[in-house]
């Protein structure tokens, strides 16, 4: 399970990550992408280069929007496959519990039916009270005429002990035969149905792959228009092309998202966070370059790196990934309903705490956060965004 579970999400993310992996609906079969002759004509004027550039952009973030749909529906599927499995897996191994139960019990029943067969065979030779006549006479402790007596009443017990036992380990056999038969038919229906969604969830998989192969060709098309347009090299072009992919992936959400505590974090220290929270909002309006870490260029890392080192406080190196990990090994990670102004949160394509997170930015309270977002924008105080958006925060000051 885990390894098509891995399978997947590798898939998935990889689907996400790259810019070229957009996808197309059917009801997008037709779309009116700008032709090489419209954007050779927008270059002439600003107004309308201008107008194509942010038409470009729209058409990216429009089948970002639509891929994240498909992941999401293929992660659904692949979930729903995953907990059909576990089923099948508990219904197997109840299987195999009642079968050795069933063996033990039958052949705990054969013996007791030998020793029925010997009983039986004794007393047809020997007649009715032979058996018990002759183990009466035969017997070493035989003192007087009422322990014989005595022993024979026993010796009639335990023949009636070892029928009525006999009985019952084979009913037993037989109730626990007739329990594994249905554990049996139960198990081959759940198997069905693991096999079913498992045969969706390829098809789920396989319809991502094949929309993400499709738009390879497109998005070389929309990347070399836009480098036109904007005479930029080719590695800041897909910076700024990530750059809109992760906002869309990000506004795709409704939120809020919740998660349980993991332990108990003090509450912040005021002066600490206000005194970081002034400087990131002395930054705003300043550019994003990756990278950057002031004076007045800035990435998601850097910025918060910054602030809380004028605050006198150390988050992590310039990395959104390191600053998450520094503050789960300080045990200072909240589930993010109970974020408060000054907490950092991040972006990741991946709910595991061992994923990257390819985002950081610093809470401000009300719905609220401050951020340095991609070559595309500028640092900006803009609402929280949920889409992507990890399930804990973290709090620099505790």
């Amino acid at each position: 399970m885990k390894s098509l579970r891995s399978r997947y999400l590798a898939l998935f993310v990889l689907a996400g990550v790259l810019f070229s992996g957009f996808s197309i609906q059917q009801a997008m079969a037709v779309p009116n992408y700008p032709s090489e002759q419209e954007v050779a004509e927008a270059r002439k004027t600003v107004t309308k280069k201008k107008a194509m550039i942010a038409r470009i952009q729209g058409i990216i973030v429009d089948l970002t929007v639509e891929q994240v749909s498909l992941e999401r529906k293929a992660l659904l599927k692949g979930e729903k496959y995953n907990q059909a499995k576990d089923e099948e897996r508990i219904v197997a191994a109840k299987v195999d519990l009642l079968q050795t139960k069933v063996n033990s019990a039958k052949a705990e029943a054969e013996t007791a039916q030998k020793q029925l067969a010997q009983i039986a065979s004794q007393m047809w030779r020997d007649g009715a009270a032979g058996t018990s006549l002759n183990l009466f006479l035969n017997s070493d402790n035989a003192g007087n005429l009422l322990y014989k007596l005595g022993a024979q009443e026993k010796i009639a017990q335990s023949s009636d002990q070892i029928y009525k036992s006999a009985i019952q380990r084979q009913q037993y056999a037989k109730s626990l035969t007739d329990q594994l038969k249905e554990a049996e038919a139960e198990l081959a229906a759940k198997s069905a149905v693991a096999k079913a969604a498992l045969q969706d969830a390829q098809d789920a998989a396989y319809e991502l792959k094949v929309k993400v192969d499709e738009q390879n060709a497109l998005n070389r098309t929309f990347k070399a228009q836009l480098i036109s347009l904007e005479r930029i090299s080719d590695s800041l072009m897909q910076q700024r092309i990530q750059g809109l992919i992760d906002e869309a992936r990000q506004n795709n959400l409704p939120g809020p998202i919740d998660a349980p505590s993991l332990y108990t974090v003090g509450a912040p220290n005021t002066d600490k966070v206000e005194t970081a929270i002034n400087f990131a909002r002395q930054q705003l309006g300043e550019r994003y370059v990756l990278g950057g870490m002031g004076p007045n260029i800035w990435d998601c890392s850097g910025i918060t790196k910054k602030s809380y080192e004028v605050a006198g406080t150390y988050i992590g190196t310039h990395s959104a990934t390191n600053q998450f990990y520094n503050m789960a090994g300080k045990r200072r990670l909240i589930p993010i309903k109970e974020a408060v102004r000054g907490d950092l949160m991040w972006y990741s394509y991946t709910d595991d705490f061992n994923g990257d997170k390819y985002h950081v930015v610093m809470y401000l309270g009300d719905g609220m956060m401050l951020e340095a977002p991609n070559p595309n924008r500028t640092v900006r105080i803009v609402p929280l965004r949920y889409g992507d958006l990890f399930r804990y925060a973290g709090r620099p000051t505790p």
